[in-house]
């Protein structure tokens, strides 16, 4: 159960598309807009657990066209992610809005963030801890995802508020832009592995 907690801490903290918009709501918005944010964002993850969960999203990539034209779309998606945020400059490269997401905007992200799909797949078809019943061990694992995941999303918000506060140096911009592209390149790289 340890094991599972941890890879949910480390598969959440990492950046993704969801922590990445978390921050510039934050950034861009303050906390009201951000907390209306994610909580569209945590209703949206739970309904992306709940297809994992129920085989409804296993249907779907059952079918190798749609599972390689799926894993081709999300790798793309993380590496336009990545160049986006790397190319950024001098400036933190959070992903820009006009106006804030709200829960709307939240909840819908989730549905094309291809990172929620790969981490909840891995999460529950995988860390067994409760042989004796997967429903007790589903319960179990939502619980502590959600634990997890509160916590991590309102960090990220803080995070976007308190860089927003910070006049930081045109190099640590760009220091703190190549350290997320980099983490985005890495994750595609894990999946292009796991493909194999």
């Amino acid at each position: 159960m340890s094991t599972f907690a941890l890879a949910v801490f480390f598969l959440l903290i990492s950046p993704g598309p969801g922590v990445l918009t978390t921050a510039g709501v934050g950034s861009g918005f303050g906390y009201r807009p951000g907390l209306r944010f994610v909580a569209g964002l945590f209703i949206g993850t739970n309904l992306v657990a709940f297809a994992v969960i129920s085989g409804l999203a296993a249907v779907a990539l059952s079918v190798p066209e749609v599972r390689v034209a799926l894993v081709w779309a999300s790798a793309a998606f993380f590496v336009w992610l990545a160049a986006r945020i790397a190319l950024s400059g001098a400036r933190i490269g959070f992903i820009e809005s006009a106006s804030a997401p709200g829960f709307i905007g939240g909840l819908l992200l989730q549905f094309i963030n291809p990172k929620a799909y790969a981490v909840n797949n891995l999460l529950f078809s995988g860390y067994a801890f409760w042989p004796e019943s997967l429903a007790v061990e589903v319960v179990i694992k939502l619980l502590i995802l959600n634990a997890i995941w509160i916590p991590v999303h309102l960090a990220w918000l803080g995070a976007g508020v308190a860089l927003k506060r910070l006049d930081l140096s045109p190099g640590a911009q760009r220091a703190i832009n190549l350290a997320m592209a980099f983490s985005l390149l890495a994750v595609v790289a894990l999946a292009a592995l796991s493909e194999r």
